[in-house]
């Protein structure tokens, strides 16, 4: 699903300073929907529940979805009703090609250029963002990862995985800029007091919650975007 951007007015996007944190999501985030990785992800979930329950394709397919929908991932279904062990899920669904995805020195150039804190904040594995940051050629920018693992398996838009991110880096949400392309995800962190982005993705799950007024700011480009806030930036 494609959607039109609004209208970004420069005035209105906040200013980066020394003080600020800014926190991004991975996936669909930092590199563009349209290469469509969690495509094999989900080709691989769907192997992963049917050897280990048992099933054939079409109904683990729809266990999947339903554990998605019910508990926020497939793996938490899969922990809360069957006690898979989650280390061997997310290394086994996360063995995925990443050559879709294309180095971007111009992502790396405004992370570069923006003087504050990066963190990732993710409901994937550590390993996963670290494969993925290291094919963008951004690895370098980040702080820390807060993952699945972190978060005790609990995903967004749970709260608990915000509160424990934020204190676990120190991180005063008022300070805190979130990008995120699934757009419920944002509506917690905006509670918190942080300003919230969405990066706009083709998937429709992802579109849940775009109308809601505490998004402040949306983006189908991030590079782009960040480079707007490089513009206004205090050093």
């Amino acid at each position: 699903m494609n959607s039109p951007v609004l209208p970004i007015d420069p005035a209105n996007l906040p200013v980066v300073t020394r003080e600020s944190v800014l926190i991004f999501d991975l996936d669909n985030t930092l590199y563009p929907s349209a290469c469509d990785l969690f495509s094999q992800v989900s080709v691989l979930i769907k192997k992963y529940v049917s050897e280990t329950l048992g099933l054939p394709d079409e109904q683990a397919f729809l266990i999947q979805k339903n554990y998605f929908r019910r508990y926020g991932t497939t793996l938490r279904g899969l922990m809360l009703e069957h006690k898979i062990d989650p280390a061997d899920y997310l290394h086994k669904v996360h063995d995925i090609d990443l050559s879709v995805v294309a180095p971007s020195p111009v992502l790396s150039q405004a992370l570069t250029a923006l003087p504050c804190r990066k963190v990732i904040f993710t409901n994937a594995s550590r390993s996963h963002a670290e494969r993925v940051m290291q094919r963008l050629g951004i690895h370098n920018h980040f702080e820390t990862i807060f993952d699945i693992v972190d978060a005790d398996y609990i995903p967004k838009p749970e709260q608990q995985p915000y509160d424990r991110m934020l204190a676990r880096d120190g991180i005063n949400p008022k300070n805190a800029i979130y990008f995120e392309d699934m757009a419920k995800n944002l509506l917690p962190a905006k509670d918190m007091g942080m300003t919230t982005v969405w990066v706009h993705s083709d998937s429709d799950w992802a579109h849940e919650g775009r109308d809601d007024p505490r998004i402040d700011h949306e983006t189908d480009n991030l590079p782009e975007f960040l480079e707007m806030l490089v513009a206004k930036a205090v050093r």
